[in-house]
């Protein structure tokens, strides 16, 4: 998944592109979640289990740490990826993968419990990490939360890895900005070098090692430069190699228009009744968490008016973190709200 061998690159050549954060990092700030990373990570560790329980105790975490998730969905994949998800879907043991982009039956019940909790959710028209990058590098949110490197050539200027809600748990972040200064090259270059690294849009020549790609691209610049000082014999270029259509992939705008994300209070009742039904969750266990997610909002929110009156100041006030909306732009055929550079203010 995403490009092969990136993060190690990167650790190697640019390690102060990467830094180690902790979750409270990241209050006040509103993060692009790519969702079905998120999903696919609870289905693997918790097999038993319905994802949507982890989804639903990890979205609290976020809210009453005032991080503004804003979960953003995969649309339909770009043909050029057809042959990696087909792979994808033998390993996982599933007899086909979903080219159409249409909502499973899973996604459509993670998009009500992500309603009920009061969260924005955007549909992206093709990979959710491609809109994801749109929407931090126009400022519409601060930065992206996936496991997925391919965000970065997409071009999201911060990309946060490991974003969990695990105690002690080491986020790791990275800046494309640092990274590109830090390798001397520019975004276009960066594109093609993870093409040569190996992307999930098309083939990569054969024995080509990431120190290697980028000493090429750093010298010669492009792909097509790079094929006519390589030795085909020991690194054969792919025949009908489709790098320029997986460039262009990367580097294409998601279209979109003007509307707003809205944050709202969470439904406990319907949250109650939606969970019990579909993952079978005890109801006390669902309303313990909401219990103690409204007994922390509320420490939080003595907090902030403790240190306004001896006149400290934080990045957001509780009562302006849920009943927001901002203005983003979003794609044309989304169903959900998006926002502006604006940071939130009451209604």
């Amino acid at each position: 998944m995403g490009i092969t061998k990136l993060a190690e690159l990167i650790r190697t050549e640019a390690p102060h592109a990467v830094s180690y954060k902790d979750i409270s990092d990241y209050t006040g700030k509103v993060i692009a979640v790519d969702t079905s990373i998120v999903v696919n990570q609870f289905r693997a560790a918790t097999p038993s289990l319905s994802p949507l329980t982890g989804l639903f105790f990890r979205t609290l975490t976020f809210l009453e740490r005032d991080i503004k998730p804003v979960f953003v969905f995969d649309g339909r994949p770009p043909g050029e990826k057809r042959a990696v998800l087909a792979r994808r879907a033998e390993a996982a043991g599933r007899s086909s993968h979903n080219h159409t982009g249409t909502a499973s039956f899973q996604t459509k019940d993670c998009l009500e419990l992500l309603k009920l909790l009061g969260v924005p959710v955007i549909q992206a028209p093709g990979d959710a990490e491609a809109l994801c990058a749109h929407l931090v590098r126009e400022g519409s949110v601060d930065a992206v939360a996936s496991e997925d490197m391919d965000t970065l050539p997409f071009g999201a200027d911060i990309l946060i890895r490991q974003l969990n809600a695990k105690k002690d748990s080491e986020v790791i972040e990275y800046s494309l900005p640092k990274l590109l200064e830090k390798l001397q090259i520019n975004h276009q270059e960066f594109v093609d070098l993870c093409i040569l690294l190996g992307c999930d849009y098309c083939d990569k020549i054969a024995g080509l090692g990431p120190k290697r790609a980028l000493t090429l691209i750093q010298k010669h610049h492009t792909i097509e430069n790079v094929v006519l000082h390589v030795n085909r014999k020991t690194h054969p270029v792919p025949h009908f190699w489709k790098y320029k259509e997986a460039r262009k992939i990367f580097l294409d705008t998601p279209q979109t228009v003007t509307l707003e994300l809205t944050w709202t209070e969470p439904d406990e009742e319907a949250l109650v009744k939606f969970l019990c039904h579909v993952t079978h969750v005890k109801e006390n266990r669902i309303r313990h968490r909401m219990e103690t997610f409204r007994q922390k909002r509320e420490s939080k929110r003595a907090e902030r008016e403790k240190d306004k009156a001896e006149g400290r100041c934080r990045q957001t006030r509780m009562e302006d973190f849920l009943r927001v909306t901002r203005k983003r732009s979003v794609p044309v055929d989304a169903d959900s709200s998006s926002s502006n550079r604006k940071r939130p203010k009451s209604k």
